[in-house]
């Protein structure tokens, strides 16, 4: 399984709702396992750059793909490329639980 995670700042306060909004398009997308949309809540003392995550769920790099080729994802994309700030994303296998 490979996991997937993003994290997303705003540039402005007031653009919150809308970048919350188009990250929530993401809900829609049929390809991973799980995804979740998120807020950050910044109880970290060292650093809270980051205003949401989105963690996503994939059986392989196929679904992966899928989910990026996914209209949701354009769409998302369009939605809050322009009114973000930072972008970081990871993708890793997930350990098999023992």
């Amino acid at each position: 399984m490979i996991r997937h995670i993003v994290y997303f700042s705003v540039r402005s306060a007031a653009d919150r709702e809308r970048v919350l909004g188009g990250l929530r398009l993401l809900e829609a997308n049929p390809h991973a396992l799980l995804l979740e949309v998120g807020e950050n809540l910044k109880l970290d003392s060292l650093g809270n750059e980051v205003d949401f995550v989105v963690y996503g769920e994939f059986t392989d790099a196929d679904a992966l793909d899928a989910f990026k080729a996914h209209p949701s994802y354009e769409a998302s994309i369009a939605a809050v490329r322009p009114i973000r700030d930072l972008r970081i994303a990871a993708d890793f296998v997930a350990k098999e639980k023992r």
